[in-house]
């Protein structure tokens, strides 16, 4: 194991499943052809992980099968990675091929500019894999104890900035991806697999993570001001782009990002980075590698739920961290240059890019691809593919930005957009347009309460109040999980709404409207009823007495309903 003096006891189950598994091939394969049950060997749901897919049950029939003493209705999540979100047209077909085919007939876009399939039976695992990758795509690393999907503002080409980090982006992807053959031997090459008994050096496999790979998940992200729309904060390893003029000369970095937390446990919170200094454009990949292997050896393997990197920070400090990683390059990052975030959501409608090509951003509520009623989104946006139109780029608030639309092409796009009733966002209200919900029900197992599926109705009831304020067009990030874990950031919303129980919710006000500050607990376990009371003389408060240009999530704070938290930390006081 690499060296570490952050354990609290021995290692946990998971440094031994690591360990034994031969660079993550466990007995994958032996469970994918085990035809008696639906899922696989205990030890190989945590391996797969790192191959890009989860084992889930549909827990809207968990009882029924119960009661038939059934086995759970097991079935797989598929989550593609995109760095930097940006995918082809055909990779768009593919991906919708596949929903129909193996998954729910709905694609998810996520909060980390990824492609998601759900309800994948293990009999077509290995097939959704396989083609996937047949589209140069990869599931690799998209979930699992390494580096997940680095993200970045998904445009390129509404700047040479924004082209410059686009390609730090894609250098950084390249550094941190696994270096294990076993996912080419199972998913794509469909060669014979070694066993843990065949050796195998580990300085040829994984030169980064090593054999035990990273304690916990780790997340990167890059971020171009004025706009945090990839929530900079929320990352363990932040990086905000700093230019002069049309020229990127580096980057502030930000470290200790992280949105997973427990209920009832005040030892684990939610925390936003701290920006530790700068380095230049060409330093930024050596410093990227020694960030992530000073988690790597410092981190907390015996705890997992202390073995994110922003507990490694806080326990040794700001000035351990930046002493060590000084210590490993060789020479002293500098001091953080000056920088400002106006918003950290998606700017809607058509934008001109750089290159005299068209750029729309379409609203995909909560990420989920699918037709419903008049809205039919995913018949649509299979046509608009079919007909080569178009890019297709997943922002990191779980919509979609149909790219390079040339002007020749531009009415004809909006035509079938509006056909297909794709763009209706007149009567949507800014504080739904800047929402977000994880998937939650029915496929997450941490799940506790509804999230994707309610958060629209709850929408629906809170826009009637900001109608009535007048405040129709003020945004306000809304988020909803159904878990403290935090998938879908809701600690960095200006209201969010944390399930804890069946219809009911913890409520948090207060984050900052551009991302950098976390929220507090306003209400606790409350139901949609008393959610509702609570937020309307609160929402008429804000329309009648905000400031000129203030956020809902500033002025909740200054009108006391909850104190800021200046650090995860004191998230809890």
């Amino acid at each position: 194991m690499a060296a570490n003096d952050n354990q609290h006891g021995p290692p946990s189950d998971m440094e031994r499943i690591k360990e034994t598994s031969n660079y993550l091939r466990g007995t994958i394969v032996e469970s994918l052809n085990d035809a008696v049950t639906g899922a696989i060997a205990a030890d190989d749901q945590q391996l797969t992980k790192f191959h890009g897919t989860y084992q889930q049950d549909d827990r809207d029939a968990r009882l029924r099968r119960q009661h038939k003493k059934l086995e759970p209705a097991f079935t797989f999540m598929v989550r593609v990675g995109i760095p930097g979100g940006l995918a082809t047209a055909d990779q768009w077909i593919v991906m919708d091929d596949l929903s129909v085919k193996y998954a729910n007939n709905t694609l998810k876009l996520t909060t980390r500019q990824a492609f998601q399939l759900h309800g994948v039976l293990k009999s077509n695992l290995w097939a959704a894999i396989h083609e996937i990758n047949a589209a140069l795509m990869t599931s690799i690393a998209a979930c699992g104890d390494v580096c997940r999907n680095t993200m970045a503002t998904p445009n390129p080409d509404a700047s040479t900035i924004h082209q410059q980090v686009y390609e730090a982006t894609m250098d950084i992807a390249r550094l941190v991806r696994p270096q294990t053959n076993a996912y080419h031997e199972i998913w794509v090459d469909d060669k014979k697999v070694l066993t843990s008994k065949d050796e195998r050096p580990p300085e040829e496999v994984e030169p980064l993570y090593l054999k035990h790979y990273l304690p916990r998940k780790f997340k990167i992200g890059l971020a171009i001001p004025p706009h945090n729309d990839i929530d900079v904060f929320s990352q363990d390893l932040g990086m905000i782009a700093i230019a002069e003029g049309d020229r990127l000369v580096g980057f502030n970095l930000v470290c200790g990002g992280g949105m997973g937390m427990s209920h009832g446990k005040p030892e684990t919170y939610p925390n936003a980075g701290t920006v530790i200094g700068f380095c230049t454009a060409d330093q930024l990949c050596q410093v990227t590698e020694q960030l992530v292997t000073i988690q790597r050896d410092f981190g907390d393997r015996s705890n997992r739920q202390h073995a994110r990197f922003k507990y490694t920070i806080d326990d040794r400090g700001i000035d351990w961290l930046i002493g060590e990683l000084n210590s490993r390059l060789g020479w002293q990052i500098e001091s953080a240059r000056p920088y400002a975030f106006e918003s950290n959501g998606d700017s809607y409608g058509w934008l001109k890019g750089i290159d005299g090509a068209w750029y729309m951003t379409l609203f995909i509520e909560n990420g989920r691809v699918r037709d419903a009623g008049d809205l039919r989104m995913k018949t649509g946006l299979r046509k608009i593919a079919e007909l080569g139109l178009c890019d297709f780029r997943l922002t990191g608030n779980q919509n979609l930005i149909l790219g390079k639309v040339a002007s020749s092409n531009k009415k004809k796009l909006q035509k079938l957009l509006d056909e297909y009733g794709i763009t209706a966002v007149q009567s949507t209200s800014a504080a739904r347009l800047n929402s977000m919900a994880c998937a939650s029900l029915p496929y997450c197992g941490l799940a506790m309460a509804e999230s994707e599926r309610y958060l629209p109705d709850l929408m629906t009831r809170i826009e009637t109040m900001i109608k009535e304020a007048g405040i129709w067009e003020v945004p306000i990030t809304i988020r909803m999980t159904g878990c403290p874990n935090g998938c879908a950031r809701p600690y960095l919303a200006e209201i969010a709404f944390v399930g804890k129980s069946p219809g009911h919710y913890n409520v948090y006000l207060g984050a900052g409207f551009t991302g950098d500050r976390l929220n507090k607990l306003y209400r606790e376990g409350i139901d949609e009823e008393t959610i509702l009371q609570e937020l309307e003389p609160l929402i008429k408060h804000f329309a009648a007495e905000r400031l000129n240009g203030e956020h809902f999530g500033d002025f909740v704070i200054r009108a006391g309903y909850v104190k800021p938290t200046t650090a995860g930390l004191n998230f809890h006081d």
